[in-house]
């Protein structure tokens, strides 16, 4: 089977995680990060969105991984989102980390919200 390289351009793909930590663009970032247009920083789960809501204008969705299991997301924070008009999809860490990498080298306009597994 012929395998093509994918590029990123700029943007940072998800290149594995584990435990506590994930590993996006060559680094290691431990604890909760996302991942938008202007960089990977901190996250400080869903009560912190200011920086996703900033990045609204960037991105069409955002892609919260929920940790080990999927768990459902406070309305709250996708009602804000929704608002700002970016799309939220709640997932497993691992499943959130695949489908952004899958619609990033797509070109989509994406952001990544993980909580550790």
């Amino acid at each position: 089977m012929r395998m093509t390289e994918v590029e990123f351009s700029e943007a940072r793909p998800v290149e594995g995680y584990g435990p506590g930590f994930f590993r996006i663009g060559g680094e290691v970032y431990e604890g909760a990060v996302r991942v938008l247009p202007s960089g990977v920083a901190p996250w400080g789960g869903t009560d912190d969105t200011a920086d996703l809501l900033a990045a609204a204008g960037e991105i069409d969705v955002l892609f919260v991984g929920t940790g080990a299991e999927i768990a459902p997301v406070p309305a709250a924070f996708r009602t804000a989102l929704e608002a700002a008009g970016v799309g939220v999809e709640a997932m497993a860490s691992p499943a959130a980390c695949r489908t952004y990498n899958v619609l990033l080298s797509e070109g989509r306009r994406v952001g990544l919200a993980l909580l550790p597994v």
